[in-house]
Parts: structure tokens; C-alpha cells; sequence
């Protein structure tokens, strides 16, 4: 079901543009899906099983790329449709890449720490034969992070019988990691935030902003929009929601979070945090506020046909992948309020892994300066041309970017050859 409504987002793409029907038929479908039970020793000697998966779903541009997760709720349909995003995501950032994506049927939160590293070495082991820098490239997603993607880096070089750090990105420094990548997709975010505000929305007013989700994507982009002038209003964990219209302090409240494992507006004066006035909200409450910019940074479809009327935000920016559905997003588009979309807001995490696999396989290592100088210039210029293809076409801001992206990917694929070549020789 979930990689149905993925799909549904080609189908006003394709009547907008004169591409082959080749180009239909191979998007339609994923080129490769693994499935690996992955055995792994618990601490206490027993010994339990994982279902992993890698779904490789394109490769005409290049080597796949696409992040691993750790969730109880991963499944093949999820997975699926998170390479299907990816590639698609590759092909709007003009990156060299395919796309991919896998995960773990697992709560890491069950696991002990020596636990996840056994079950990351053994996803390894398990795809090793399928992975490659010059054929498909994963990264961190979901629970999982830059020490995982070290473990699995060195799990690969033991197999491998050499060092390859170009086999994984967003790996640590000392491991080979780039500077910046921690930080890439909240940043990314941001400039393309920024470049719509100055296209759509000029005001001299501090916008308000509510983030749903406070993992990295979601803290950094809140800490680095507030030192930008912007005022975060409210943010939100798995397991409810802050409000404070006044505006939170979102490295306070950060440090709590990750002190006390609690969310709470505080204000912190050296290793003194004093708590403030503020309202508690439920996950879905946050999505109804009245912002200017509400931020999904948490998981798929958290806004359906269900919540969508109830949405009053004038603006909603995408940063975790597809937490807006099909259904939600005409109703939101009969209701004047913009989506940019996940396939250009979350771009500057893999662009910044594209950024860290050139730097592995060159051997040359970039300043965070020059990283983030880099990032902007992508994310400046292909936001600039989603906006000229949403007035061109007068379509939504995300059928804009389909369009964008399947442009280069029926471009690669017919230059490889189709049906017209063939049937004139």
C-alpha cells in the first residue's frame, strides 16, 4: 500500500511531460530487492533473528545510494518506497547517483549497545556481496547514526580485505566521515526554506516555525533557523509536543532532551537549566497550530486526508520522507498552503554524502566552510529550477520537483536506448 501511494506521485508527472513509455515501465518497479534474516548473539548468550532488507531500485545515473534503519516498523513496502524517494531525490539534486535504501525490522531501543553493533556487523555480512562505492553506497536514516555507519564501514574492510571508505557515508571523522554531514540535512532544509521565502513569501516579519520531530534533522534544522532570526514556537518527540509562543531556546532544550530523555522549555546559564512557562501538546495538536512554517521531520504520513483540513500553517516543509500523503496534499493545494516537498528539503543529506564519497575516493578532505558553501550552491540552484517548473507548468511545488528529477532520469534512460532507437535499425 505504501509504495502504491509513492508511485501515485508519477502519475501527474508523466501527463505533464512527452517521455517514453520505457521510462514508465522501468520507474514502475524496483531493479533488485534482497531480503536476509540476519542471526545475531544477544548479551545473555541466546540467539535471536532479523529480517533486513536492500532494495537497489535504479542505477541509470549511477551507483545506488540510500540510507539504512533501524524501526520496528520497517517492512518491504516501506523500504521500497524509501529507494523509490531516493532515487527520484538523487535525480532533483543532479547527484551521480541511483537510488536505494534498507533497513532492520528491529527496536533498537530493546538492544543493548554491543547488541546493535553485532546486528550492524551482520547486516553487513549479510548484503556485503550486493554493496560497493562504485555500486551502491548506504548512509545513515532512522535510528541509526554515524557510529553504526562505522562499525559497518570496518565490518565491509574485514570482508573486503582492504580499506574502502568510499563503501559508506556519514561515517565519523576520524573514520573518514566529511564535515558537515551531521548537520547537511537540517541545513539543506533551511537554504531551501530560505529560497522559497525569498521567491513566495518576502516579509521582513520573524516567522514562526513548529517541528515535528526532534532527531538530528529536526534539532538542526531548528537550532540553525534560530540563530538565523526564525522563532520555533513548538517542537515534538515520539512522545508529545512543547508550545511556547514567545519562542523555545532549542539548544536548552535540547540539552534536557538528551540529559533527562524529557522534553521542556528551559533556559540553561552554564550547568544550570531552569525550567519556563510552557504549554504540553499532543503530536497531532503541533500539526494544527497556526505558524507560518510547519516542519515534518518525523516519519511518513503524518498528514492525511484525516488531519489535513485541520492543517493552518501557510507553509509545510518536508524533511522526513513522505509525511504528507497523496490524498492530503490536494486537499492542502486546494487550500493555498505551499508543500515543499521531501525530494528537495531533505536533499542536502545525501548531497553532503555525495560531498563525503568524492572526498573518500580522491582522498582529499574538504573544511566544514567549503562543505556548506557547496551544499547552498546545489540546493540554491535546483530550488530555483522546481520554482521554474512549478510557474512553467502552474503545478504544485513537489509535482515540480518530479517533473525536475524525472527529466534526468528519462534522459539517462533513453539515451541507453529505447523502443524508437531499436525498432528503426
Amino acid at each position: 500500500m505504501m509504495f502504491e501511494l509513492a508511485r501515485q506521485r508519477l502519475a501527474p508527472v508523466f501527463d505533464l511531460l512527452d517521455i517514453n513509455e520505457e521510462v514508465m515501465i522501468r520507474l514502475s518497479v524496483p531493479k533488485r530487492t534482497i531480503v536476509a534474516n540476519i542471526p545475531v548473539r544477544m548479551d545473555d548468550g541466546t540467539l535471536r533473528v532479523f529480517t533486513g532488507y536492500r532494495i537497489q531500485y535504479d542505477d541509470t545515473r549511477g551507483p545506488t545510494k540510500g540510507g539504512i534503519r533501524f524501526h520496528p516498523d520497517v517492512d518491504m513496502q516501506e523500504v521500497t518506497s524509501l529507494s523509490f524517494w531516493m532515487t527520484v531525490k538523487c535525480a532533483v539534486a543532479g547527484l551521480p547517483f541511483g537510488g536505494a535504501k534498507g533497513g532492520v525490522t528491529v527496536n533498537p531501543k530493546e538492544l543493548s549497545l554491543m547488541e546493535i553493533e553485532r546486528l550492524s556487523r551482520g547486516y553487513i555480512r549479510a548484503f556485503a556481496d550486493v554493496l560497493g562505492e562504485k555500486r551502491d553506497i548506504p548512509a545513515p536514516d532512522v535510528y541509526t547514526n554515524a557510529t553504526i555507519m562505522g562499525w559497518m564501514a570496518d565490518e565491509y574492510a574485514m570482508i573486503a580485505r582492504r580499506q574502502e571508505p568510499g563503501i559508506i557515508t556519514g561515517k565519523p571523522l576520524h573514520l573518514n566521515g566529511s564535515k558537515g554531514r551531521e548537520f547537511a540535512t537540517g541545513q539543506g532544509a533551511l537554504f531551501a526554506l530560505q529560497e522559497y521565502l525569498e521567491h513566495y513569501k518576502p516579509s521582513s516579519e520573524q516567522m514562526t516555525i513548529a517541528v515535528q520531530g526532534f532527531g538530528n534533522a529536526g534539532f538542526h534544522f531548528a537550532r540553525i533557523a534560530q540563530q538565523c532570526g526564525y522563532r520555533v514556537v513548538a517542537i515534538s518527540d515520539s512522545q508529545g509536543a512543547i508550545y511556547d509562543p514567545k519562542g523555545l531556546n532549542v539548544l536548552d532544550v535540547h540539552r534536557l532532551k538528551q540529559e533527562d530523555n524529557r522534553l521542556a522549555s528551559v533556559y540553561c546559564d552554564g550547568s544550570v537549566c531552569n525550567e519556563l512557562d510552557y504549554e504540553t501538546l499532543s503530536n497531532e495538536a503541533l500539526l494544527e497550530l497556526n505558524v507560518d512554517v510547519l516542519v515534518l521531520a518525523a516519519l511518513e504520513n503524518q498528514i492525511t486526508e484525516q488531519n489535513a483540513h485541520q492543517i493552518q500553517a501557510k507553509t509545510v516543509l518536508e524533511i522526513a520522507n513522505g509525511p504528507v500523503s497523496p490524498d492530503a496534499d490536494q486537499i492542502l493545494e486546494a487550500r493555498e498552503i505551499d508543500v515543499i516537498p521531501d525530494v528537495l528539503a531533505n536533499a542536502g543529506g545525501v548531497i553532503v554524502s555525495y560531498f563525503e564519497w568524492v572526498q573518500n575516493r580522491s582522498g582529499m578532505y574538504w573544511e566544514e566552510a567549503e562543505v556548506e558553501q557547496q551544499l547552498k550552491k546545489i540546493m540554491v540552484k535546483e530550488s530555483q529550477s522546481i520554482f521554474d517548473h512549478a510557474k512553467k507548468h502552474k503545478c504544485s511545488l513537489r509535482t515540480a520537483a518530479y517533473v525536475h528529477g524525472v527529466e534526468r532520469l528519462a534522459g539517462a534512460i533513453d539515451q541507453r536506448g529505447n523502443h524508437k532507437l531499436f525498432k528503426s535499425v
